[in-house]
């Protein structure tokens, strides 16, 4: 039996804190404190070669339940839809227009926030409906 208990999602991105602080918004989470010795995050990037500045940043769920996000600079830009994306959970146990409304509330904080609204999926037989959108960077998610 597996004893891994925890995880984190990393994203691969262009401005690790800017999209961390964005994501911090979206979840509620929080950034990192900074490491032990130093009062800040600017003082601790200081201690760094230039190049090594701003290469990552991470935040977690300040209740302690949630993966904690990390976030790293690569040079190359995003090309093609994601292989794996987050769930945001909003419409949690609602259905038709209640959870519509739900989603269409949370969406439009998130826009405000600088996300992107690409498409409404629909209920259908199997499925509750959804609404697919993009971060800062463009890596789609789903409000759901």
């Amino acid at each position: 039996m597996p004893s891994i208990k925890q995880f984190q999602v990393t994203f691969d991105c262009a401005e690790p804190e800017r999209v961390a602080r964005f994501w911090c918004e979206v979840l509620g989470y929080v950034l990192l404190p900074p490491p032990e010795g130093f009062d800040s995050w600017e003082e601790a990037e200081r201690s760094l070669p230039p190049e090594e500045r701003g290469s990552w940043s991470a935040c977690v769920d300040p209740s302690g339940v949630g993966p904690r996000l990390f976030f790293q600079r690569v040079p190359e830009g995003k090309v093609v839809k994601n292989r794996v994306h987050l769930d945001v959970r909003a419409g949690t146990g609602l259905v038709g227009e209640e959870r519509l409304a739900t989603l269409e509330a949370e969406c439009a904080r998130l826009v405000a926030l600088g996300a992107v609204r690409v498409q409404l999926l629909a209920a259908d037989e199997d499925n509750e409906s959804c609404i697919v959108m993009q971060d800062i960077e463009g890596n789609e998610f789903c409000l759901d």
